[in-house]
């Protein structure tokens, strides 16, 4: 009975409403809705378009037919890769990119079969970081009110499980990395949801915890000790999810029929790192930005933009994408993936794997258009970088000019073509965002940038969106 009487209160309601409609300046009026509903009165093909419509999904029905034609899928210079690997439904692209790229590399000098880095491993010890990172955060804000732009930044955004090329970098660099057999991944890190959407609640009563006892006159070390108690607890939440990362593991490779290359050997993580990747993430690589908002030959770096409290920001270089393009190229040529981010729900076929701009038109079955350009649909929101892939092969004309792209996914094998995403190169005007290069590609005019003082950019900026 009462779950009858609220439905039929609120239908009472709503016909009050609906007979009577008044409205201030600026407000939908009756006169204003009822020259809206004049306006369109479907008859004839638009009556038949509309009850399509109200039973298919939008994508189903804007697909087009004129770009359904088989795909080009050879490409004049590509990378070799071998397995494709699955971050399943969790936002952690970004470290599968990372560790794909040095992946393909080390397969490439030790003569490997397939191989995984350990993605668990390192994941751990980026939500233990990210977690030190926010409360550190809350201790160094606690003077500020609970209204500042950056306190509420801090606790709408205590971690995720989304990141950055920056954060591949600090965390390798400071715990080391393992082979996937080590320490396997765990239904939690397959699936983050849950967990995370529990430890964020955790964090931010921590955070509110020490903001309470800094009013309540903590000084700094009463407030570190409180940080070093809770990370306890967090840590402790940690391994019943993902493991107990390995201290020291025996490894040895093997080739492509599994023979061992060499015997086995002991090693720590930061040993193993050193010897089988040894680059200096850090220093050797350049991040690349097109963000048409912004002067280009710039650089800048974001607040709050990192995973280690005590590493880096992510600091790009804003460039033209045809130069962007041309070291691409020439890493792609020299057999060398790249981390590469996009926007990668705009325009995707993922039953072929294929992002153009011209595989959906929305134009026709709206009527109407869909006019922004790239540095419009950034400042409004409309788009961003969401994703990260690694950027894997050209196919050039007979003028040296990109035709398409292709990046291989973390979305299993059996997602787009074969495990990898095929891009138009118009596509990859309008929606790639970022790339991080070896410096060994990049021009002497745009390391020169690098040599400025960055602009600092705050942490709710557009760009500071993680990669998922």
């Amino acid at each position: 009975m009462k779950r009858v009487f609220r439905i039929t209160g609120c239908i009472v309601a709503t016909m009050l409403f609906a007979g009577n409609i008044t409205a201030q300046n600026g407000g939908i009026d009756a006169k204003l809705l009822q020259e809206l509903k004049e306006s369109y009165v479907p008859q004839g093909a638009d009556k038949a378009l509309q009850n399509v419509m109200l039973s298919n999904p939008v994508n189903t029905l804007a697909l087009s037919n004129d770009n359904k034609k088989e795909m080009n899928t050879y490409f004049s210079n590509s990378v070799d890769s071998k397995g494709i690997t699955d971050q399943e439904s969790s936002g952690r692209c970004w470290l599968f990119t990372g560790m794909n790229v040095m992946r393909a590399k080390m397969i490439a000098e030790q003569k490997l079969g397939a191989f995984e880095f350990s993605q668990v491993y390192s994941f751990f010890w980026d939500q233990l970081e990210k977690s030190n990172l926010f409360l550190q955060g809350i201790i160094d804000t606690r003077k500020r009110t609970f209204d500042d732009r950056t306190v509420e930044w801090l606790f709408k955004n205590p971690l995720s499980d989304g990141g950055t090329f920056t954060g591949v970098s600090d965390l390798v660099s400071k715990y080391g990395i393992v082979p996937k057999g080590v320490m396997p991944e765990t239904h939690t890190s397959n699936k983050t949801a849950s967990f995370n959407s529990l430890l964020q609640r955790k964090l931010r009563e921590f955070g509110l915890r020490l903001r309470q006892a800094s009013e309540d006159g903590a000084k700094e070390k009463e407030l570190q000790d409180m940080k070093k108690e809770q990370l306890k607890t967090v840590y402790k939440m940690l391994v019943k999810v993902y493991g107990v990362p390995p201290t020291e593991f025996t490894w040895a490779p093997t080739d492509a029929n599994g023979k061992l290359r060499e015997e086995p050997q002991k090693y720590t993580p930061k040993s193993f790192y050193e010897k089988y990747i040894g680059w200096d993430l850090q220093n050797n690589y350049v991040m690349l930005m097109n963000d048409p908002t912004r002067p280009y030959w710039k650089s800048y770096e974001i607040e709050f933009d990192r995973h280690v409290y005590d590493g880096h920001n992510w600091l790009y270089v804003n460039l033209p994408l045809e130069e962007i393009k041309q070291m691409a190229i020439a890493s792609i040529k020299d057999s060398v993936m790249m981390y590469f981010s996009c926007d990668v729900g705009k325009y995707l076929d993922s039953k072929r794997g294929l992002l153009d701009i011209a595989n959906y038109d929305y134009e026709n079955l709206f009527g109407t258009t869909f006019g922004m350009n790239k540095r419009e649909r950034i400042m409004t929101f409309d788009s961003g970088s969401s994703h990260a892939m690694t950027l894997k092969a050209v196919d050039l004309d007979k003028d040296g000019k990109p035709v398409k792209w292709q990046v291989e996914n973390s979305w299993g094998a059996s997602s787009g073509f074969k495990g990898t995403i095929i891009m138009t190169d118009e596509w990859f005007n309008e929606y790639m965002f970022r790339l991080v290069v070896d410096k060994k590609y990049v021009p002497a005019k745009v390391l020169d940038v690098l040599k400025e003082k960055p602009t600092k950019l705050p942490a709710w900026d557009p760009m500071f969106t993680p990669e998922e």
